[in-house]
């Protein structure tokens, strides 16, 4: 039986697991696909795809960016070069931020540090239940697995409706908003000088950036993510199941008129909505264990709204659990 349990796959869940594995055993479940999380690549065919969650990474911390530098020479990540425009603004782009992405996906970071992992996907945890020094989980196959120590890394949420009466203390009674994202992918004719992204000042459409620009792939289409703002997509994504064509329609029409980018022909497309895209204000602690029950939580809302705060959280709770 494996000492360790986590949930989710994403950045959080994949840097625990990596960090544990080495000392420990670790198993992993997750109910999309397969891994990356927020940073989750839809791939269509071959290395053909979209980074419809994380866009990129921006590395701001000493620590993430000695970790990001190594993962360049490692050649599982690197520079997404091209033009990033800033529209009706007075911002510009500052290249001293170099935008990172993954070799073939965004999902690579997580791939990388869960090679080593046992990985169990389109497992969707649906309680848990604390007994004689175990937890019992119960998935949504109908089975229910033991362990001894049990890491949650889900939005923040699901975390606490899984784990809420079993934290004795005041972890749970800030107030958090996640807020929401919708993602619309599409394939269109190829523009001859295509920017590599878009960023937008506008109450719909808040981002777009050129899949085709990354250079992993070729495609006889320039595929496109586009990405709402949070307050649009706050007040849309309940009913984004039901209202995709709509939404997207939205999306794209907003993406042809800001860019300048001649309207075409949509030759196909994607719509994802993220309910609980990201947490822009941090939490008063970076992540939580408690050593009598075995219990972790870290994720990156506990730090903030970027994919490198998850990294940070998951650090800060291996940290704990040596101590």
């Amino acid at each position: 039986m494996s000492e360790f349990c986590i949930i989710g796959s994403g950045i959080s869940g994949a840097t625990i697991a990596n960090l544990l594995n080495k000392k420990h055993s670790v198993i992993l479940f997750d109910k999309a696909r397969g891994p990356g999380g927020r940073a989750s690549f839809k791939r269509i065919r071959g290395k053909t795809g979209f980074d419809h969650g994380s866009q990129y990474f921006s590395p701001k911390t000493k620590e993430f960016k000695k970790f990001i530098r190594i993962l360049i020479k490692k050649k599982i990540l690197k520079v997404w070069g091209g033009k990033h425009i800033f529209l009706n603004s007075k911002k510009k782009e500052n290249k001293k931020h170099l935008k990172i992405i993954g070799k073939n996906g965004n999902n690579d970071i997580s791939k990388y540090l869960l090679k080593k992992i046992n990985c169990n996907y389109l497992s969707e945890l649906k309680k848990i239940y604390h007994k004689n020094k175990k937890w019992y989980l119960y998935f949504d196959d109908g089975k229910i697995r033991s362990f001894k120590n049990l890491i949650l890394t889900c939005p923040f949420p699901q975390s606490k409706k899984l784990s809420r009466k079993f934290i004795n203390n005041s972890f749970f009674d800030k107030s958090i908003k996640m807020d929401a994202n919708i993602t619309t992918m599409i394939a269109i004719k190829k523009n001859k000088k295509p920017n590599s992204s878009y960023f937008f000042e506008d109450p719909i459409l808040s981002w777009a950036g050129n899949e085709n620009s990354k250079k992993r792939f070729k495609s006889k289409y320039d595929l496109w993510t586009l990405q709402s703002t949070f307050n649009w997509a706050n007040k849309k994504i309940n009913q984004n199941r039901n209202n995709k064509k709509e939404n997207s329609k939205i999306m794209v029409d907003k993406f042809f008129k800001l860019s300048k980018i001649k309207k075409t022909k949509i030759y196909y497309f994607f719509n994802h909505g993220w309910k609980y895209s990201s947490n822009s204000k941090p939490f008063r602690i970076k992540s939580y264990w408690d050593p009598k029950k075995k219990l972790g939580i870290c994720a990156d809302w506990l730090v903030g709204p970027r994919l490198e705060s998850g990294w940070i959280s998951a650090q800060d709770l291996f940290n704990k659990i040596m101590r």
